[in-house]
C-alpha cells in the first residue's frame, strides 16, 4: 500500500515538532526553576561595566576647574621627564662631567691670583651655567624626537602650552641641580666663602635660570626637527639671552662684593621683566611651533 502523505498545516508550511517558546527569538528565556532569567547575566556584569564607564568618564573629563586641569597636564609632562631621566641619567651625568671639565679649565686659566679670580668669578660662574645649560636644553626634546613621540604631543588634547610649562619646569629642575653642584665645586676649587651670600645669590641665580630655561625650551622645540640643530640652537639662543646674562652677571658681582640687593634693583627688575616676557611668548607661541 502507498504511504499516506503527511498532513500539512494551513498555508502549506510544515509545523515544527517542538514549537516551544524557547526557540522563538522574541520569547524571554526561562531558567530551569521556571523563573525569568533574561536579565540575570546582565545584572551579574552590571557593576563591572558601570565601573569601566566611570573610569572612562574620569579619563575623558578630569575633575576640577580649568586651571587644575591645565596644571595637571603640565605636571604629567614634568613627571614623565623626571621618570625618564631617573631611569637613564644620561643628561645629568653628561652635565656633571661637563661642569667638572669647565672647573679644571678655569682653574688652570686663572691660577692662584686672588684679585683676578675675584674679578672674573661672576662671569666664570655664569659661563659655566650657560654652557652646561646649552647641553641640557639641547636634549629637551631628544626623547620625543628619537622615539617618534612628537605626534603624541601634537595630538594631546587641550592647551598645548601646558606641555611647554611642563618642559620648562623639568629643564629648570635639571639646571638648578647642575648649578648647585657647580656652586659647591666653585667654593671648593677656588676657596670662596659662598655661605654668607647664599640667600641673595640664590635669588639672583633663580631669576636668571628661569629666563634661560624659558627661552631655551622654546628654541629647543623650534629646532627639534632641523638638520643642523646642534649648530642652530646656540646661535638662536645666545643673542636672545643677552639681557638675562647682563643682569645676572652684574647682580652676581654685586652680591659677591657684599652689597645689598637694593643697589642692583634695576638689574633684578631687568631679569624679572625678561623672565615674564620669555614665559609669555613661549605660552602664546608654543602651540604653533609644536604643529609646524
Amino acid at each position: 500500500m502507498a504511504r499516506r502523505a503527511p498532513r500539512r498545516v494551513q498555508g502549506g508550511r510544515r509545523r515544527a515538532p517542538h514549537d516551544h517558546a524557547q526557540l522563538r527569538p522574541w520569547a524571554p528565556r526561562r531558567r530551569p526553576d521556571g523563573g525569568p532569567g533574561g536579565r540575570t547575566r546582565r545584572a551579574r556584569h552590571a557593576p563591572g561595566r558601570a565601573h569601566a564607564r566611570r573610569r572612562a568618564a574620569a579619563l575623558r573629563a578630569p575633575r576640577g576647574g580649568r586651571a587644575v586641569i591645565y596644571a595637571r597636564r603640565a605636571w604629567i609632562v614634568l613627571w614623565k621627564d623626571f621618570l625618564s631621566e631617573r631611569r637613564s641619567k644620561e643628561t645629568l651625568n653628561a652635565l656633571f662631567f661637563f661642569a667638572l671639565l669647565l672647573l679644571f679649565l678655569f682653574q688652570f686659566a686663572l691660577g692662584a691670583d686672588r684679585e683676578r679670580l675675584t674679578a672674573a668669578l661672576p662671569g666664570l660662574l655664569w659661563l659655566g651655567f650657560i654652557l652646561s645649560g646649552l647641553v641640557g636644553l639641547g636634549r629637551a626634546f631628544l626623547a620625543e624626537r628619537e622615539n617618534d613621540c612628537w605626534e603624541g604631543l601634537v595630538m594631546m588634547p587641550g592647551d598645548k602650552s601646558a606641555i611647554y610649562l611642563g618642559k620648562v619646569a623639568g629643564n629648570l629642575v635639571l639646571m638648578v641641580l647642575v648649578e648647585a653642584i657647580l656652586l659647591v665645586l666653585f667654593a671648593v676649587f677656588f676657596n670662596i666663602d659662598l655661605a654668607t651670600h647664599l640667600i641673595r645669590l640664590t635669588a639672583v641665580i633663580g631669576l636668571g635660570t628661569i629666563g634661560f630655561a624659558a627661552v631655551g625650551t622654546l628654541f629647543a622645540a623650534m629646532t627639534a626637527h632641523v638638520r643642523a640643530r646642534e649648530l642652530l640652537f646656540p646661535v638662536l639662543l645666545l643673542p636672545v639671552q643677552v639681557p638675562v646674562l647682563l643682569g645676572a652677571v652684574k647682580a652676581t658681582e654685586a652680591v659677591l662684593r657684599g652689597e645689598p640687593l637694593d643697589t642692583v634693583a634695576h638689574w633684578l627688575g631687568l631679569l624679572a621683566a625678561a623672565d615674564a616676557i620669555y614665559l609669555t611668548v613661549g605660552v602664546l607661541t608654543f602651540d604653533a611651533i609644536l604643529e609646524a
